[in-house]
C-alpha cells in the first residue's frame, strides 16, 4: 500500500534527520540515498526499516555541468582504453591555513544526480556547435549512463589531507566524465559544512540561522543551506531549502518594513500585531538603545527576539543584553546578522 507523502509529512522530516549525524547517532538508523546505494541496502532486506520512493524526475538533468570533454576522452575511446576500469579518489591535499580539520558535504547531492546526469539532444547539438565533431565520442556521450560503483565517508564525517572522502570505480571514460560534477559539488558543499561546523563551535550550543541565499547564485544558496543544518545550523531563510530538503525554515523582518512605516514604533506596532509578542523585531533602522526600548513598550518583557544587523555586533550585543534586563525582558533572545 503507498502514501503519497510531502517534504512536510512526518516520516520525510524524521528520514532528513538521518542525513545528520546526530540524527542518525539518536535513531539508530542511516539514510541510504540514491540508487546505487538504495540497491545495496536492499541486497539485505531485513536491514530495511521503510523505503520510500520519490515521485518520476521531470527529466534528465543537463550533463552541461561538465568540463569541455578532454582529447583524452576520445583518444581512449579510440583505442579501446576508456572501458578499462579504474578507481578515482576525491582528496584534499591540504586545508586552508588555520583549519584543523574539514566536515564532508555534498554526497547526497551527487549520488541523487547520478541517476540523472546525461547528455541529451540538446547537449549534443550544442556540443557540436562548440566544434565537438568526434562522431564516436558524440555517440558515446548520448549513451551515456553512469554503471559504476560510489561509496565514501558518509557527510558530516571529519576529514584531513589526504583522506579519500569518495572512492568511483568505474571505466576510465564514466568515472573522468564525473570528475567536474564530483568536485563541483563536493568543493563547494564541503567549503560550506566545514565553515558551518567552525561556526557552530564558537556559538556555544546557541542555535544558528542561515541566512546567506542573498550572497550567493540561487541554486547555490539552497545548497548551502542544506551543508550548514547538517553540520548543526537550526533554521535557514531559504524556502526551497525547506521544500527539497525539510530544512526547517524561518524568517525576519527587514529594515524596508521600518522605514515603510511612518516611524519605528508605528512598524514594531504593526509587526506585534500581526505576529504577536513572540516576534523578533529588528531594532537598528535608526538608533539601537532608543529601538530597544521601543521594542519593549510596544511588545512588554515578554518580546520573543530583537535583530542586530549592522555595527559592532560584539559590543552591541552585551549592550543590548544590559538593556534588556534593565527594562526587565530578561528573556527576550538577541539575534546578530
Amino acid at each position: 500500500m503507498s502514501e503519497l507523502l510531502t517534504e512536510r509529512s512526518a516520516r520525510i522530516v524524521a528520514a532528513r534527520k538521518l542525513v545528520r549525524r546526530t540524527g542518525r547517532d539518536a535513531a539508530g538508523l542511516f539514510l541510504a540515498e540514491g540508487r546505487q546505494a538504495v540497491v545495496e541496502a536492499l541486497a539485505d532486506p531485513a536491514g530495511v526499516r521503510e523505503l520510500l520512493r520519490g515521485l518520476p524526475d521531470p527529466g534528465p538533468m543537463p550533463a552541461d555541468v561538465s568540463d569541455r570533454i578532454r582529447d583524452a576522452l576520445a583518444a581512449a575511446l579510440a583505442d579501446g582504453t576508456a572501458d578499462r576500469q579504474c578507481v578515482f579518489e576525491v582528496f584534499a591535499r591540504r586545508l586552508p591555513h588555520g583549519r584543523r580539520y574539514g566536515v564532508l558535504a555534498g554526497t547526497g547531492r551527487l549520488l541523487e544526480a547520478l541517476p540523472h546526469f546525461r547528455f541529451g539532444d540538446d547537449e549534443i547539438a550544442a556540443l557540436r556547435e562548440q566544434g565537438l565533431t568526434d562522431a564516436r565520442l558524440l555517440d558515446w556521450l548520448a549513451d551515456f549512463r553512469f554503471t559504476g560503483d560510489v561509496d565514501g565517508y558518509a557527510e558530516g564525517e571529519l576529514y584531513f589531507p589526504g583522506s579519500p572522502v569518495l572512492t568511483v570505480r568505474a571505466s576510465f571514460a564514466e568515472g573522468v566524465l564525473l570528475e567536474t560534477l564530483a568536485l563541483s559539488v563536493l568543493n563547494h558543499d564541503s567549503a560550506i559544512a566545514s565553515a558551518a561546523a567552525r561556526m557552530i563551535s564558537a556559538a556555544c550550543d546557541r542555535p544558528c540561522i542561515e541566512m546567506g541565499s542573498r550572497r550567493t547564485h540561487e541554486e547555490a544558496a539552497v545548497a548551502a543551506a542544506r551543508a550548514a543544518h547538517l553540520v548543526g545550523f537550526a533554521t535557514s531563510s531559504n524556502l526551497e531549502a525547506g521544500r527539497r530538503y525539510a530544512v526547517p525554515t524561518t524568517g525576519t523582518s527587514a529594515h524596508a518594513f521600518t522605514l515603510l512605516h511612518d516611524d519605528e514604533r508605528s512598524a514594531f506596532e504593526a509587526q506585534v500585531a500581526a505576529l504577536g509578542t513572540g516576534t523578533t523585531l529588528l531594532v537598528d533602522t535608526y538608533d539601537v538603545e532608543q529601538g530597544i526600548r521601543t521594542a519593549v513598550e510596544v511588545a512588554g518583557p515578554e518580546l520573543g527576539g530583537i535583530r542586530l544587523d549592522s555595527g559592532d555586533l560584539p559590543t552591541l550585543a552585551t549592550r543590548a543584553r544590559e538593556l534588556l534586563d534593565e527594562l526587565g525582558a530578561t528573556r527576550t533572545r538577541i539575534v546578530v546578522t
